[in-house]
């Protein structure tokens, strides 16, 4: 590496060619202690604005191009290891560090999880997805 944008185009590459991967298939307990340790791995972003949107872009019907958190516009059916199921709208302000907390209902909807990223297999986007 000779120039300042040769550094520069190496550092973007290792961001989106092994930082970002890692962070689709890390297990939460690794993402967690990643987390303490963030400015010094991803520089000045902070995890939550990084880390934490890339780890649930493993769930492509969860996130939003743009968006810096789960996509609350969506209800979305969660599909866990275990084999159960639950069907809400993310809240994105209840989902934190790698726990998942959906809104069921109407008026006075009902929280349901959280669910930790480890323990989810899949989310798919329900048939009938309206805005709120």
């Amino acid at each position: 590496m000779n120039t300042f944008s040769q550094l520069v185009a190496s550092r973007k590459a290792w961001i989106e060619d092994t930082l970002r991967p890692w962070c689709q298939s890390a297990a939460l307990a690794e993402l967690r202690q990643a987390e303490h340790e963030w400015t010094d791995i991803a520089g000045r972003v902070g995890p939550d604005n990084s880390l934490w949107i890339w780890a649930w872009s493993r769930f492509p019907d969860l996130v939003c191009d743009g968006l810096l958190n789960v996509n609350e516009t969506r209800q979305v059916r969660v599909h866990l290891r275990d084999g159960g199921q639950a069907e809400g709208f993310p809240d994105a302000r209840l989902s934190q560090r790698g726990q998942l907390v959906l809104l069921s209902g109407g008026s006075a909807p009902t929280e349901l999880g959280p669910y930790p990223i480890d323990d989810i297999l899949s989310v798919t986007a329900s048939d009938d997805c309206r805005p709120r």
